[in-house]
């Protein structure tokens, strides 16, 4: 297991502790894919799987498809088998495997799985456009999508958020992450910065021209967020503390809650301004820059 693989796995199944809950709430149930494109890890299959059958008491009547699609799946198919007949998972956590090429097979795969119209969440690893738009049927639609460093795929959601993961090597994956629901987004960056370090793994926003390397921490350094908050207050002018919270959120590494920290900091060292210049920093208060 490689430091990046591990971290990938933290991640999403710290998003799924979150995501599951609201998701098989509904009559129509929900569907998780896991997608790849070269070879699949095996153990974030089962981590996914087993997220899964802690909630089985809510699955009562509702459904949650596990649908499998990469080139071979044999292997991964029957790591869920075991794992399914070890937890006892009720029928209606179903595992369901489809071999062949990533793109050609997951349109068809949720479509058969009736994931259009109902909580989706898509785990992909080299996906093209077709499986992209493919999990942007889902409602809500979010997409945990892995690929090469130096571009930021377009994914059909319009919220989304990119960071690379960093290796002590110098190796990298970017992960995108793109949802219909801005509670997601909030969601994902929470299990971001909840990831415990892996092996020198650190984060570094794709967005920050200096490229700083991030340690991952509750409690995030905060010197890149200072520069974009900057750099974006120079270019879009005065902007409530509302607004720079959103861009903190989709336009960043970042969470939300950690802007205002920022702004303090910059209202305590005279570099930026607030109106009205006392009192607390609600959401209407306006940043502009001297």
């Amino acid at each position: 297991m490689t430091a990046i693989a591990g971290a990938l796995r933290e991640l999403l199944v710290r998003y799924l502790d979150a995501w599951t809950p609201g998701a098989v709430h509904g009559a129509r149930g929900a569907t998780f894919a896991y997608g790849w494109a070269g070879a699949p890890d095996e153990a974030t299959a089962e981590a996914a799987l087993r997220v899964f059958a802690e909630f089985a008491d809510r699955l009562r009547g509702r459904r949650l498809a596990v649908v499998l699609v990469g080139p071979s799946t044999a292997a991964v198919a029957a790591r869920l088998d075991a794992v399914q007949a070890e937890l006892g998972t009720p029928p209606e956590l179903g595992v369901y495997p489809v071999e062949g090429p990533l793109d050609e097979r997951l349109p068809a795969a949720l479509k058969a799985a009736g994931a259009a119209g109902a909580p989706l969440l898509a785990f992909l690893d080299g996906a093209g456009p077709a499986s992209l738009a493919a999990a942007g049927t889902g409602k809500p639609a979010e997409v945990l999508l892995v690929s090469g460093t130096g571009g930021q795929p377009a994914a059909p959601m319009p919220l989304t958020a990119h960071v690379d993961l960093v290796a002590g090597d110098g190796g990298a994956r970017l992960v995108t992450f793109a949802t219909t629901a801005g509670k997601g987004l909030e969601a994902f960056k929470n299990a971001l910065w909840a990831v415990d370090e892996y092996a020198g793994v650190r984060y570094r926003d794709p967005r920050d021209p200096e490229g700083h390397l991030l340690d991952i921490s509750l409690s995030p350094h905060p010197g890149p967020l200072r520069r974009e908050i900057l750099a974006h207050l120079g270019s879009a002018g005065a902007r409530t503390v509302t607004q720079l919270r959103e861009f903190t959120l989709t336009q960043t590494v970042y969470r939300a809650s950690d802007t205002v920290r920022v702004l303090n900091a910059l209202l305590a060292a005279g570099t930026v301004t607030r109106d009205p210049d006392r009192g607390r920093l609600g959401g209407d208060v306006v940043i502009a820059l001297p």
